[in-house]
């Protein structure tokens, strides 16, 4: 099942995406919310290869998955991969520069089933697509409003 949200941000491209690749807030907001996240790779700067493994409350059981980012293309782009035992889940984020504080982001996300189970599930998402769209929309332009206030902020720049 594959899910497209666009939405335009009215802050310069660089800050987008500098909150957009900010992994240790990333990680901090899941700790927050319960996900128990640690990070596996080597790396000393942020790049492809980055790997977490996470685990997780989703409807009332214990889940866990590991996140790699796959791309890191400064300004305009990142994808990561996230593989779980039941599905996989592709995520793109894509930045276009519009004007000198407007960006558009486009977040492409695409989840496999590997499992019975999984694939009666996304069956289910389907048969309520109009619904499961705009709430991913939703979250996006959620997102995309609280970098907008970030960059509002005047302490923060």
């Amino acid at each position: 099942m594959k899910l497209v949200a666009k939405y335009d941000v009215e802050a310069p491209v660089d800050f987008v995406f500098a909150q957009l690749a900010d992994f240790e807030g990333w990680e901090r907001a899941a700790m927050r919310r319960g996900a128990d996240v640690s990070r596996i790779d080597k790396l000393r700067e942020a790049g492809p290869g980055m790997t977490w493994l996470t685990t997780f409350r989703y409807r009332n059981k214990d889940r866990s998955a590991a996140i790699k980012l796959d791309a890191l293309n400064p300004t305009s782009s990142m994808a990561l991969t996230a593989m779980a035992a039941m599905v996989d889940g592709f995520l793109r984020i894509e930045l276009l520069d519009l004007a000198a504080r407007r960006t558009r982001v486009e977040v492409t996300l695409d989840v496999k089933p590997k499992t019975l189970a999984a694939k009666i599930y996304v069956q289910s998402l389907r048969l309520a697509r109009a619904r499961v769209e705009r709430g991913f929309a939703q979250r996006v332009a959620l997102l995309a409003t609280e970098i907008e206030d970030r960059f509002r902020r005047p302490a923060r720049r």
